[in-house]
């Protein structure tokens, strides 16, 4: 009986034996095979009746929205074709990264073995079609490389945008570079929304994208203070999505908008005057006006205009000749209009480091407790409506981080809050016509009355 069984498992360790060394020979064959790009038995089809293929993407959980796959049918077997930002990848190997923090072209060319010669001709390469400089950590990039022990590098492809990318191609002494773009498709909608208690959380609460809040307080800055929406107002806006796949890239134009604040309502209507789109109401008018409702977005009022105020440090009653907008320490400060920045520095009064905007011959604008300036700020410059000053900070006599904001007309400080900011030029008469048209065509799209 032992004798028996003995041999029974030797059997059974020689079947096993001759199918494993079957599988290795096998998965040895087909690998050479796959390497030629041609599949002609698979082994399943020799255990199964049914014939089929599958695609294994060895990719899994990763951003493969650049990775193709075409298959040439013929009757006695299948040619596999895999691309990847337009390269066949069919012998060759490819990963997917981020640049790390503090790295560059070099150190990524350098774990490829690739030589200084040859990443001084790779910068070369690429500087006709970017700036290596601006080499953004957190940004994809993809290696591709040959399937040997040193991995040699044969593509890299950097991702400069959700859109744009380029090819670094290296072949030895031939290298050469690239600059390419994924096909974008647009997607026009219609959004509506109720505010409860922003604007920001009326869009991204019902799932639409961050942007979208953005656009709309770009176009409205001039018209509506976003510090002071009351519960109950809305908006309606119809404008276009840019998809790379099912990758959200951005938002194209907002076509056209309602937005009900304060019992009115105000439409923006796109329209071109001298090759430059421009915001306008109804009556042809512009949104845009000399001065921003508010230099920076998404915060809240903390204190407003009064002549007797409590201070909170001092502990003394005196007048308090602006606005507080309490934000995050970094907060972006845009300069309200155009202008001349007259002084920069440090405010020994209590203001920290502050700015002072010379508009006009009546008015000028000061800010306040900036944590720091943006860069090439300084005294004589001239600066447009919007552009990046300083951010916010609690330098000074302040207990937080916040900006405190004055206006001054004829040197007199008046509340930043009742400023009536003239607008800019309307829609010329000569175009008026061709502006009514395209209104009451959009309105009328949007479901306006």
């Amino acid at each position: 009986m032992i004798t028996e069984k003995t041999n029974f498992y030797r059997t059974i360790d020689t079947v096993i034996g001759v199918i494993s060394a079957l599988l290795s020979s096998f998965f040895r064959i087909s690998k050479k095979l796959l390497a030629q790009k041609i599949v002609y038995i698979p082994l399943f089809a020799l255990l199964s009746p049914i014939n089929s293929c599958t695609n294994i993407n060895s990719d899994i959980g990763k951003d493969n929205r650049n990775d193709s796959l075409s298959i040439d049918s013929v009757n006695s077997g299948k040619r596999i074709h895999q691309t990847i930002y337009g390269i066949n990848v069919d012998s060759l190997d490819h990963e997917k990264y981020s640049v790390r923090q503090g790295e560059n072209l070099s150190d990524i060319l350098a774990r490829y073995n690739i030589d200084k010669r040859h990443i001084a001709k790779c910068d070369s390469a690429i500087s006709s079609v970017f700036d290596i400089k601006k080499l953004r950590a957190g940004n994809n990039y993809c290696v591709v490389t040959e399937q040997d022990s040193l991995h040699t590098l044969r593509h890299l492809i950097y991702e400069i945008s959700p859109v744009e990318y380029f090819v670094l191609s290296i072949d030895g002494d031939k290298i050469s570079s690239e600059k390419n773009k994924h096909k974008v498709i647009e997607k026009e909608r219609i959004a509506e929304g109720v505010i409860e208690t922003s604007l920001w959380n009326a869009v991204v609460g019902q799932g639409l994208q961050w942007e979208l809040a953005m656009k709309l307080s770009d176009i409205y800055a001039w018209n509506i203070d976003f510090f002071g929406l009351q519960k109950g107002d809305m908006f309606r806006a119809k404008y276009t999505e840019r998809w790379v796949d099912t990758t959200f890239v951005g938002i194209d134009t907002i076509k056209c908008a309602l937005f009900y604040h304060d019992n009115r309502e105000y439409h923006a209507i796109p329209f071109d005057i001298d090759g430059k789109t421009e915001y306008f109401d109804n009556d042809g008018n512009s949104l845009r006006k000399a001065f921003l409702k508010a230099p920076l977005k998404y915060s809240r009022i903390s204190s407003k205009f009064t002549h007797s105020r409590f201070h909170p440090v001092l502990k003394i009653r005196r007048p308090h000749h602006g606005v507080d907008y309490a934000a995050p320490k970094g907060t972006p400060v845009m300069c309200i209009g155009d202008g001349k920045v007259v002084a920069k520095g440090w405010d020994k009064k209590g203001g920290g480091n502050y700015i002072r905007i010379q508009h006009n011959s009546m008015y000028s604008t000061v800010y306040m407790h900036l944590n720091g300036f943006a860069k090439g700020i300084s005294q004589g410059k001239n600066v447009r409506q919007s552009d990046l000053i300083g951010y916010v900070g609690s330098t000074g006599t302040a207990t937080g981080p916040h900006l405190d904001f004055r206006v001054y007309k004829n040197g007199r400080p008046i509340d930043p809050l009742k400023l009536e900011s003239p607008s800019v030029e309307p829609v010329p008469v000569d175009s008026m016509a061709k502006f009514m048209i395209k209104r009451d065509s959009l309105l009328r799209d949007l479901r306006i009355d």
